[in-house]
């Protein structure tokens, strides 16, 4: 029997990382639950075998029941009966087997049914069933609303609505519009506040609703009157209610087609507000935004390492002039290109996961206590590399995601081409990965801020400072000068005091950042397991020559050159 977790000795490996023992230690409070949950931790060793046990199952479920659905999934498609949705057959079937596993809702607190387990495991299970179906990935993720109802909501909402993601309940965040997309300070669907029932109403259109027709919605709407922009905007809670929404279509996709992407009418839709008025995408959208992007770097991650394994798989099966077409070195290069891809892109998603776990951790403890010198700063230093971390890996992990799996389609041929291998429908499923919860573009404005405040670099140089090994001293110099080039680049942008000039050379900045992060993030991998060694050494000479090039462009550049890119 497959298993997608004891497969992939990546996984264990990121699982067992030193600065697990810190956040199980903030996560679990001196493992207090054990006194009131028969299935709390007793101490570390005890919670990270839960983690293992767990991820486990999830293996097992994605391995041998939602791979082997993802392509009657992709084929069927959900439909729309009396304006609700209905799954596909392997959805519904997909959907129940983790339900009665017991892990939706597992990064809750126990006393809303949930596991109370780490972001960074979740994002392990999202990343185990991305590989199995990234279509599927996209309901399951969505369990994402009920950290951002508990972070912010109040008590009652808390009570009431937590304890329904143990049984199966569905999630949507409901923020898009026909007229606000990326934009979302356009949003314009209306929430008005009725004076004699004392409740809120919802009235409008939403649009591209990924799993619109869910049973508990987050609903971006628009209370303040005369307002245009984000501080007029709430975020509310909504139940599903027959009569107050209908999914007036289901868009017709090019990928992850088994996620049904809604177009919604709001009808006098009684919502629950979450938080304070105004607040709703200056503060709480943003936060769920935040862990959706963290989300799509796990579903890109997983999606990655099925485009390689299927190229891995053909190229050892596939023969060609007498031999297996992996012996051809302009195969073998293009697979050990990607597996390095992979591996230095989920180096980078469990880094950012380990961060968002250690300030979220403190934040949550933070509410019940005021927090120490040490624990305040330690939560300010880490939720700076979270917000830094968290485009980046968006950024870079949905573009290798598109990458490898060009590469694989590639290294099939003209059977890739074909619907007959499952390669075709993970290069489609790949795609969307650079555009929703925001386009990688949208990820550079975000990321860029660690390249002018030098949190990017502050951090690479505790990276080589942890490095010190004879063996890999001469990368450690080579990666000194990578960091010289960058800086030298971002200071000859900087300096030119254009904003401009800097919106205009900020990609290349941030994937120069990137890949040097990466290249250390590889090499620390080494020094704890020497498999990593050849992806290390190989993603670093890739990286070299990326960085090489967008240096060369960055400092041969001037102003007046951005005019010769206008004419499109």
């Amino acid at each position: 029997m497959e298993n997608f977790y004891t497969d992939n000795n990546d996984l264990k490996f990121h699982l067992s990382h030193p600065l697990m023992k810190r956040i199980v230690e903030l996560k679990e409070r001196h493992f207090e639950d054990k006194n009131t949950f028969d299935y709390a931790p007793l101490d570390f060793e005890d919670a990270m075998d839960s983690y293992d046990k767990v991820i486990e199952i999830v293996g097992d479920i994605s391995a041998n029941i939602i791979a082997p659905n993802a392509e009657s999934v992709d084929k069927e498609g959900p439909k729309i009966e009396n304006g609700r949705v209905i799954y596909a057959r392997g959805t519904s079937e997909n959907h129940k087997a983790l339900t009665n596993a017991g892990l939706i809702g597992m990064t809750l607190p126990r006393k809303y049914d949930g596991l109370n387990f780490p972001i960074l495991p979740y994002i392990m299970a999202g990343e185990i069933i991305s590989r199995a179906d990234a279509g599927f990935a996209n309901i399951w993720g969505l369990q994402d609303c009920a950290e951002t109802i508990y972070e912010f909501a109040d008590e009652q909402i808390k009570d009431s609505v937590l304890p329904r993601f143990h049984l199966g309940a569905t999630a949507a965040m409901d923020l898009t519009e026909p007229d606000a997309g990326s934009d979302l300070q356009a949003v314009q669907l209306k929430a008005h506040f009725d004076e004699q029932t004392q409740k809120w109403y919802l009235n409008g259109v939403k649009r591209f609703i990924t799993n619109g027709d869910a049973e508990i919605s987050l609903v971006l709407a628009r209370t303040e009157e005369g307002t245009s922009d984000g501080r007029g905007l709430s975020l509310f809670v909504f139940e599903r209610e027959d009569k107050a929404l209908t999914v007036r279509r289901i868009e017709n996709k090019l990928g992850i087609k088994g996620s049904p992407t809604c177009e919604l009418v709001f009808k006098n839709a009684e919502a629950k507000l979450v938080g304070e008025r105004r607040m709703g995408l200056i503060k709480y959208v943003m936060a769920l935004m935040n862990g959706a992007r963290l989300g799509v770097g796990g579903q890109s991650v997983g999606i990655a390492e099925a485009a390689y394994r299927e190229a891995l798989k053909y190229a050892h099966e596939r023969e060609q002039f007498g031999k297996p077409i992996i012996q051809f070195p302009a195969v073998y290069t293009m697979l050990t290109n990607m597996k390095a891809k992979l591996q230095a892109a989920r180096s980078l998603l469990y880094e950012t996961a380990r961060f968002v776990d250690i300030y979220k951790a403190l934040e949550d403890i933070s509410r019940e206590r005021k927090l120490d010198a040490d624990e305040r700063n330690e939560l300010k230093n880490y939720k700076k590399l979270a917000d830094m971390y968290t485009p980046l890996i968006k950024l870079m992990g949905s573009e290798y995601s598109n990458e490898i799996a060009y590469d694989s389609l590639q290294i099939h041929g003209g059977t890739g081409f074909m619907k007959d291998f499952p390669i075709e429908r993970i290069f489609r499923d790949a795609r969307i990965t650079t555009i929703y919860e925001g386009t990688s573009q949208l990820q550079v404005v975000a990321a860029i801020k660690g390249v002018s405040t030098g949190v990017f670099a502050a951090r690479m140089n505790e990276y080589a400072e942890q490095i010190a090994h004879p063996e890999f001293e001469y990368l450690k110099r080579q990666l000194k000068e990578m960091q010289l080039e960058f800086q030298e680049a971002a200071n000859f942008v900087n300096n030119a005091g254009e904003p401009e000039f800097v919106d205009f050379h900020a990609r290349r900045l941030v994937e120069m950042a990137g890949n040097l992060v990466m290249s250390y993030l590889l090499l620390l991998d080494s020094l704890r397991n020497e498999q990593y060694k050849n992806s290390a050494f190989v993603f670093i000479k890739m990286a070299d020559s990326q960085n090489k090039e967008r240096y060369s462009f960055i400092i041969k550049s001037e102003l007046k050159d951005i005019g010769l890119y206008k004419l499109a």
